[in-house]
């Protein structure tokens, strides 16, 4: 089933007890709403063509919380499972009437609690199924009551979904009758990305992943030249509720597809924390490749994080909330908020990004091109003609600025630390024909350099952050390890080791004596000429010699 994941980001109409939101772009969503207040008094409620229940005076909207939600605009062909995934994160889903003539459902959550967590989460989230938005609010209806024989399909879903439940569902706090528990499954799930278009981090993964509990530990690797991924919950049943939702999902539209199914492991042992893997129990342990350990201040976002776990998350204010991400794991997660249906970030917007606290003596252009360009397809850079220090950088998509925002807010370029932001602009603008701004704008979007224009290049997979060790590669025979020493000790470094790859010669690993020196060795010379038409290609790795 093609689910609530995959939508765009548009912040569109979400209807919720406090009234009417109308997002500036909702005419966009091919979908216009009847009137808050049309008139649904007499409505004849019809479950899959026969149940003939009434339900009366659906329009009100600033009536008090009730555990039933009247759920609108489905699209036709939704299924049963989908409309009771949309409930199972915020606590035990107790009845389902879907009115199918209608594009309609009514959910019956246990307690009025879990619809209010349930609602006000989604008048932020515009919820999402089969790329359709559809509309959360309140009925008049304190409890749902239908005619089960005539509504089995339904309730047999529902059934189907309780047993997996467990009295200790974290999200709301509610129980569950002793009849409706089996016996829990792992709390490990094996993951693995299909169709991987665009690259997919570990904190893309936590930011999906963690809207059904506490994520505890993640592993990443590559196998089979798949992607794939060992994520562990702090609970069985956290498992459960994300694999029935999100399995068969987009993360990105029309591609990167989940695969989930249950771990025979119950628990991962990490050893490292870094971009391949992360236990968020132990924001202590070392990186692993030898760069320090976390940032200090990164440690502490991960400890504040880690003291959500074991809670119900429906007990903490804001948990809920998709601006509640640690710093630690914020930017690169944004990258997936775009697809989870998140406002304010979609897989279109906000490509333009600005840099500041710049060099200004030394930048240029190219040089930003050329480290930029190691996370997206740099498209345009404007150096400020009143503000030399700072700079916009407009790249071929957001999820590429996104990436790029991420693994390079912080790090050092020529002696400065640079803070790397979203812009408020949508697009770099070139000056007017004629005008000379001293070399300041430089338009890229013809450039043969760029990494990412082939769909599924492998560089998808070789994204990482800033790192001392370089992977080099489209080597010369006839260039030895000596001449490549001498080249990169030439940008004003140290290197410490070098090697060759040992079945292919056109390959080799570098590593200098800093993660800065090597930033500055990856913008000089990347793309150097080292004769016989070989232009060398310099990359960041995630490997250590």
């Amino acid at each position: 089933m093609d689910g609530y994941v995959i939508g765009p980001a548009r912040r569109i109409v979400t209807e919720v007890a406090v009234g009417v939101k109308r997002g500036s772009d909702e005419l966009l969503s091919g979908s216009v709403l009847s009137s808050p207040n049309s008139n649904m008094s007499s409505m004849v409620v019809t479950a899959n063509g026969n149940d003939s229940k009434k339900f009366k005076g659906e329009d009100k909207m600033d009536g008090a919380p009730s555990r039933v939600l009247h759920i609108r605009k489905l699209p036709g062909e939704v299924t049963e499972t989908e409309v009771i995934a949309l409930g199972l994160p915020f606590g035990k889903v107790t009845n389902i009437l879907m009115l199918k003539g209608k594009n309609q459902a009514f959910l019956e959550l246990a307690t009025e609690e879990a619809a209010i967590t349930m609602v006000n989460y989604y008048s932020a989230v515009t919820p999402h199924l089969r790329n359709q938005p559809i509309y959360i609010q309140y009925s008049n209806h304190k409890e749902l009551k239908t005619d089960n024989t005539l509504n089995q399909r339904a309730q047999a879903v529902l059934q189907a979904v309780t047993a997996v439940q467990t009295a200790n569902t974290p999200l709301s706090g509610t129980t569950v009758s002793e009849s409706a528990v089996t016996p829990a499954q792992s709390p490990v799930l094996r993951i693995i990305i299909d169709n991987m278009y665009y690259p997919v981090t570990l904190d893309v993964l936590h930011q999906i992943f963690s809207k059904f509990g506490a994520v505890l530990k993640i592993i990443t690797f590559t196998k089979n030249n798949q992607f794939q991924a060992l994520l562990q919950y702090g609970d069985p049943v956290n498992a459960q509720q994300a694999k029935l939702a999100l399995d068969g999902q987009n993360i990105y539209n029309a591609c990167c597809t989940l695969r989930i199914d249950f771990s025979k492991l119950v628990n991962l042992n990490v050893k490292y924390n870094n971009d391949k893997s992360r236990d968020y129990t132990r924001p202590d342990l070392p990186s692993g490749d030898g760069q320090p350990a976390l940032d200090p201040a990164i440690a502490a976002a991960f400890a504040k994080e880690t003291s959500l776990l074991g809670l119900p998350v429906a007990a903490v204010p804001g948990a809920l909330s998709p601006l509640a991400i640690p710093n630690a794991a914020a930017a690169a997660a944004a990258a997936a908020a775009g697809r989870v249906g998140m406002p304010g970030v979609s897989a279109g917007g906000n490509t333009v990004l600005l840099v500041s606290n710049l060099n200004e003596e030394m930048v240029t252009p190219q040089s930003l091109f050329t480290l930029f360009g190691v996370y997206g397809d740099v498209q345009r850079v404007k150096i400020l003609y009143n503000k030399k220090d700072s700079a916009l950088i407009q790249m071929a998509d957001g999820n590429q600025s996104q990436l790029a925002m991420n693994h390079l807010n912080g790090q050092k370029m020529y002696g400065k630390i640079i803070r790397v932001t979203l812009s408020k602009h949508q697009t770099v603008q070139l000056p007017r024909e004629g005008l000379d701004d001293q070399g300041l704008t430089k338009d890229f979007g013809n450039s043969p350099l760029h990494r990412f224009k082939k769909p599924g290049s492998k560089n998808f997979q070789n994204i990482f952050p800033p790192s001392a060790t370089l992977h080099l590669s489209n080597i010369p025979p006839s260039v030895a390890e000596e001449d490549l020493r001498t080249l990169f000790a030439n940008t004003g470094g140290t290197v410490k080791a070098f090697k060759f790859f040992q079945r292919d010669h056109k390959m080799a690993l570098l590593q200098m004596a800093t993660v800065e020196e090597a930033i500055q060795a990856l913008i000089d010379l990347h793309n150097y000429n080292l004769g016989e038409n070989h232009h060398l290609r310099v990359s960041f790795s995630k490997s250590t010699i």
